[in-house]
């Protein structure tokens, strides 16, 4: 059975979500790792109060996809193709074995710490679920010529896309959407505006970082979100973590591409339940399970 492992984004944190985990090596040999390197225990990074910081946030996502993943490897359930969404690369690249986790943990707390440094804040993202992309498209040129700062960030589904830019620009755009089609918007918990240009300088920052840590070729098939196609060679993968920040999800196109190579089942790591909705819809005669906190699987329909 073809097995992606999928890893979700900002948006997906929980107060919690490094707690309670089954007493198992596999969970214990991570966790001695993470606070070795961080020399901080845990349950500092996955309070509320915690994961209001990008940093935070991004590290406790990291470590719950790496801890999960490698699990579900104990358990005898293996990945053919892993594909993160923004922050969820990282952990997909570890799965692949071509970054360590040690080196991850050192990029993502500085990607943390670039990104909310450079924009602390007063911008965000925004989610529109039920317009269409011609009318989103459309509303965000229009900003843009009166010199606000808004994007198209994601391409998460046929009718499902995220915007980025400043707070009063997202509101201003999904206005401007809703005045047109009938559309439901919510602000994302996302601090920073990712996928986006305004962050081109933290990701050329933290380009510098990424080219001083040695990648391997990929042990099975790494997706780019953000090119939604497989990378293979290790100087890609180092490029594609440096720059995704920057760079537009596409994650409608690549999970399209995984459907049309065949995958029969697709596992999302905790506590992500939403990239399983979203691949339920290409892939209705699938098994696509987001691992639950409960230790097995959840549907998520």
């Amino acid at each position: 059975m073809l097995t992606a492992f999928t890893f979700p984004g900002q948006g997906a944190q929980q107060p919690g979500m490094l707690q309670g985990w089954p007493d198992h090596g596999v969970f214990n040999q991570v966790q001695e790792e993470a606070e070795s390197l961080l020399a901080q225990p845990l349950s500092d990074l996955d309070s509320a109060d915690a994961l209001r910081h990008s940093r935070n946030v991004q590290l406790a996502l990291l470590i719950s996809g790496v801890a999960w993943a490698r699990w579900l490897r104990h358990q005898g359930i293996t990945a053919d193709y892993v594909m993160g969404l923004s922050i969820g690369a990282y952990a997909a690249a570890v799965i692949a074995d071509s970054l360590s986790f040690a080196d991850a943990i050192r990029l993502v707390r500085l990607r943390g710490e670039l990104m909310q440094q450079a924009f602390p804040q007063g911008y965000g993202m925004l989610a529109l679920v039920g317009a269409s992309l011609d009318c989103v498209e459309r509303s965000v040129a229009q900003l843009q010529a009166q010199q606000q700062p808004v994007w198209l960030a994601n391409l998460n589904a046929g009718n499902q896309w995220v915007l980025a830019g400043r707070t009063d620009a997202l509101q201003a755009a999904a206005t401007l959407v809703q005045q047109q089609e009938s559309c439901a918007a919510r602000l994302l918990e996302v601090s920073v505006p990712s996928h986006c240009p305004l962050l081109q300088e933290p990701a050329a920052a933290l380009q510098q970082a990424v080219a001083s840590v040695e990648f391997s070729p990929p042990r099975c098939a790494y997706i780019s979100a953000a090119r939604a196609r497989v990378i293979r060679k290790a100087e890609d993968i180092a490029d594609d973590l440096a720059w995704n920040m920057a760079r537009q999800v596409r994650w409608h196109a690549a999970s399209q591409m995984l459907v049309e190579r065949g995958i029969e089942r697709v596992l999302e790591m905790p506590p992500g339940a939403t990239l399983t909705s979203l691949f339920r819809r290409l892939l209705p005669q699938g098994q696509c399970l987001a691992v639950s906190s409960q230790h097995g699987f959840r549907t998520e329909s």
